[in-house]
């Protein structure tokens, strides 16, 4: 006998215990949603189930969001991909009910392992590209796996004096989140999470040890920042930002190598890239230069568009996000709009 139950996945011990396990992972993690839900005022679902035992074994987290933007359900927003935690079809299909039961539309990233994919009510509506690292090798056995030009990239580093730091304090987290606002506006013309948003991932991560800030160093001024998250065996790269005048000295690669480093000196088992859009072959280059397995993260959708969707929004923000991430504005104002705005991209 199974019981399907609803839980709060942020505080419910039957979500913690399945999110621990083999199916879980940093995006259905409680920290991660918690972090997630406190920032944007969301309010998360989950259905679990028991098994007999009393155990569970079967799962799916979401967020209802209704606003400006239209009235839809995510699972989960903001994550590169939250598979549901179950073994096969009919477990999904158990756990899915409520999330597939009424007509408010779902979208779904997961792997393309996920048996999510086999169900006939989901539609594939975008794909992108996932990457791993396996860290079980010795160092010395995973550094010649590397390709010759993340090596030598690595090397390059190494004789410009590129200094990383590696922190687990909260100043290190806001002064990443500058270079993140900087990279955001001026390579892609888009706002920035808000530093509320990181300053509650790191309250959710630090007690647990599972945090760290890398700050890539030039002269004394950092001009590189990465932020990885630690959730059960593996290492999750999250954000990254440089400035792009010292890309020449490979910032980024030196801190890539100090975080395999400490995983590897930690027992972690893995170092999860995370997305990459398709429409970026350059980023999926050099992801497979770190001796990184490759998949493919899945869309899906059923119901279609947000109920209430309308064009002449979609228009608006995009104009207000164009006009706040000109060059002439100040970097300021930049992060200020994207604390205001960002919870509507979503």
């Amino acid at each position: 006998m199974t019981a399907v139950q609803r839980v709060d996945p942020r505080t419910h011990p039957l979500w913690h215990e399945l999110a621990s396990g083999p199916g879980g992972s940093l995006f259905t993690s409680p920290p991660w949603i918690t972090a997630v839900s406190d920032t944007y005022g969301f309010t998360p679902s989950a259905r679990v189930r028991v098994d007999d035992s009393g155990s569970p074994d079967a799962g799916v987290a979401w967020i209802d969001v209704n606003d400006l933007r239209g009235q839809r359900r995510v699972a989960l927003p903001f994550c590169d991909r939250a598979d549901p935690i179950v073994e096969d079809l009919t477990s999904w299909q158990a756990v899915a009910a409520d999330a597939l039961g009424d007509e408010v539309p779902l979208n779904l990233r997961c792997l393309d392992t996920s048996p999510a994919v086999e169900d006939p009510r989901l539609s594939t509506i975008g794909e992108a590209a996932w990457h791993a690292t396996p860290l079980t090798r010795s160092l010395d056995e995973l550094h010649a796996a590397f390709r010759p030009q993340t090596r030598r990239n690595i090397a390059t580093a190494e004789r410009a004096g590129v200094e990383v730091i590696l922190s687990a304090e909260a100043e290190a987290v806001r002064e990443y989140h500058r270079l993140h606002v900087e990279l955001r506006k001026r390579k892609y013309r888009l706002l920035a999470q808000p530093r509320e948003f990181l300053d509650r991932i790191w309250k959710a991560f630090s007690p647990a040890d599972a945090i760290r800030t890398a700050l890539a160093m030039v002269d004394g001024r950092p001009v590189a920042g990465a932020l990885y998250l630690v959730w059960q065996d593996t290492a999750y790269y999250k954000f990254g930002a440089s400035q792009v005048e010292f890309l020449p000295l490979r910032p980024n690669d030196a801190i890539h190598w100090q975080v395999i480093r400490w995983a590897h000196g930690r027992g972690l088992r893995m170092l999860d890239w995370g997305l990459s859009d398709l429409d970026q072959p350059g980023l999926g280059r050099y992801k497979r230069g770190w001796a990184s397995v490759e998949g493919r993260i899945r869309t899906l959708n059923a119901g279609g568009p947000p109920l209430g969707r309308r064009t002449d929004v979609e228009e608006t923000l995009a104009a207000i996000t164009d006009l706040l991430t000109d060059p002439s504005v100040p970097q300021a104002v930049t992060a200020r709009a994207g604390a205001a705005l960002y919870r509507f991209f979503c």
